[in-house]
């Protein structure tokens, strides 16, 4: 198998909380691949940070203000989008929110409904307008979820309560689009992309101080989920990576975290 980015080279990706963590790595590695990268995600200030940065890269990256919660803003940033760079070829769902401090037996309705308000319905909505896209101009693109191994098992810190049952509905939604897509004959691909620990801001939230003393055979870099996002984009047309879990050589404890 020849793995090869050429033919994205100056094709458009939208990439969802592409401030930073795993989506900052994202839309990096592809302006560096020469994307041009629709980066999504609610802290304008800190996509034109990495705006800068990448400036003199392959590609280009163009920060859009975005709260993935909203619909109405995901429908004026595709719409910019198809007005000012042409059709997606590629979108990875990166945008996703934890909320710690409460369990379900005592949680708040309100602090549930925001974790579902973006890691599945704002999935699902960024997901139907960049397919609509891809089908009106009939583009073979390639949908990634960045799902979370959480959406395989519930997660054993009590207090990220909803959080594992936002990405098992992420695991069921890429299966349940790759079964659709393939009924409609389509060659747009989908890839569920399922991290174990990783090093970012909504990881600290969990692991608390012990997040840059447990050791690098414990912790993911949100470089590595990036790597493994050009790997499945890098396959040839007739190779779908449907899932790829991607963990640290040693577990952690999550016991001693509750």
């Amino acid at each position: 198998m020849v793995l090869s980015m050429d033919r994205w080279v100056g094709k458009v990706a939208v990439v969802t909380g592409a401030s930073g963590g795993i989506g900052g790595a994202i839309a990096e590695q592809l302006v560096e691949k020469g994307l041009k990268v629709a980066g999504l995600d609610r802290r304008k200030e800190r996509l034109d940070e990495l705006t800068k940065k990448l400036a003199n890269k392959k590609g280009k990256l163009y920060p859009i203000k975005t709260d993935i919660s909203k619909e109405e803003d995901i429908l004026n940033a595709f719409k910019w989008i198809k007005e000012n760079l042409g059709p997606v070829h590629i979108l990875v769902n990166s945008a996703g929110i934890l909320e710690m401090g409460n369990t379900l037996t005592d949680g708040d309705t309100e602090t549930w409904r925001a974790v579902f308000n973006v890691n599945v319905l704002g999935l699902c909505i960024v997901t139907r307008e960049a397919v609509r896209d891809m089908k009106a101009n009939k583009v073979d693109g390639h949908i990634i979820h960045i799902n979370s191994w959480a959406g395989h098992q519930a997660h054993p810190c009590t207090e990220v309560n909803v959080y594992s049952a936002s990405k098992y509905a992420v695991t069921a939604l890429a299966e349940t689009l790759r079964l659709e897509l393939n009924s409609q004959k389509s060659r747009i691909k989908i890839t569920s992309l399922s991290p174990g620990a990783v090093l970012t801001e909504l990881a600290a939230r969990v692991l608390d101080k012990s997040i840059e003393t447990m050791g690098k055979d414990k912790i993911l870099d949100a470089q590595d989920i990036a790597d493994a996002v050009v790997y499945a984009l890098s396959t040839p047309p007739h190779v779908q990576i449907q899932e790829l879990t991607i963990t640290p050589m040693m577990d952690i404890d999550f016991s001693k975290l509750n």
